[in-house]
């Protein structure tokens, strides 16, 4: 599976997932690129699964135009300490039939 990671992600979370082809969006020198923009150069690009922490890009996007997924990353903070709870959740998701759109997956109590 082809995965990017948002700007917004760090880099380090590459490192979690070496069973996927996986780039950070300045690896594919993409940053500051709006988010349309952004999900069309995946789509080019034949992407998968966009990572982000932006909990808005599900409200600013119609998804119908960009068949890729998108997970949303919820917790308090985006510091790698803090996501790294959720690889658990993450490494679980991918091994399923992925929906296209927005996917919230948060840290469980």
């Amino acid at each position: 599976m082809k995965l990017l990671l948002d700007e917004n992600l760090p880099k380090k979370l590459k490192s979690d997932f070496p069973d996927h082809e996986i780039y950070i969006v300045s690896d594919k020198k993409w940053n500051s690129k709006k988010n349309g923009e952004l999900l069309q150069l995946m789509l080019a690009e034949g992407f998968d699964v966009l990572f982000t922490f932006d909990k808005n890009l599900q409200y600013q996007q119609n998804f119908k135009k960009y068949p890729i997924s998108i997970v949303i990353l919820n917790a308090e903070d985006n510091a790698y300490i803090t996501l790294k709870k959720l690889i658990p959740q993450i490494k679980e998701l991918l091994n399923q039939e992925l929906p296209t759109g927005p996917i919230e997956v948060r840290i469980r109590p």
